[in-house]
């Protein structure tokens, strides 16, 4: 199994939309790093959602459903999306500053290349994240 990283700005997709809908297209990826992580997503593969703008911090765990199809908010053959689905809400959010503040989490593509917004996740640093969520 692998790991992942996704970001949505709350006012346009939150964490609670996405636990009432309970599976979404994650839909509107339009950079290149960003496509070559979804098409490795693998279904199963467990997934860190994090709010981006307002909040900065990692709030709920999902699962990949569905592995990379057309994209079917563009006509581009280009972009992809996968399916998701919410696994649980963490305990405690964990918020930006902790992530880069930890000595196991400050390499993380979040903090490097911040304006990614899926992103691969190493067990280890998945492992920390619900750790520091407890």
């Amino acid at each position: 199994m692998n790991y992942w990283l996704v970001k949505s700005e709350p006012t346009t997709y939150s964490w609670e939309q996405f636990n009432k809908d309970g599976v979404t297209q994650w839909t509107g990826v339009r950079n290149y790093a960003a496509r070559i992580y979804l098409r490795a997503m693998k279904k199963g593969d467990e997934v860190l959602f994090y709010h981006s703008n307002i909040g900065k911090e990692i709030v709920g765990i999902a699962k990949v459903t569905k592995e990379a199809y057309q994209d079917p908010t563009t006509i581009e053959n280009a972009w992809i999306c996968v399916d998701l689905k919410p696994l649980k809400k963490l305990k405690n959010a964990v918020q930006l500053s902790i992530v880069k503040a930890d000595s196991t989490l400050k390499n993380m593509p979040l903090v490097r290349i911040a304006r990614l917004s899926v992103m691969p996740v190493t067990k280890e640093e998945f492992m920390r994240v619900m750790q520091l969520s407890e």
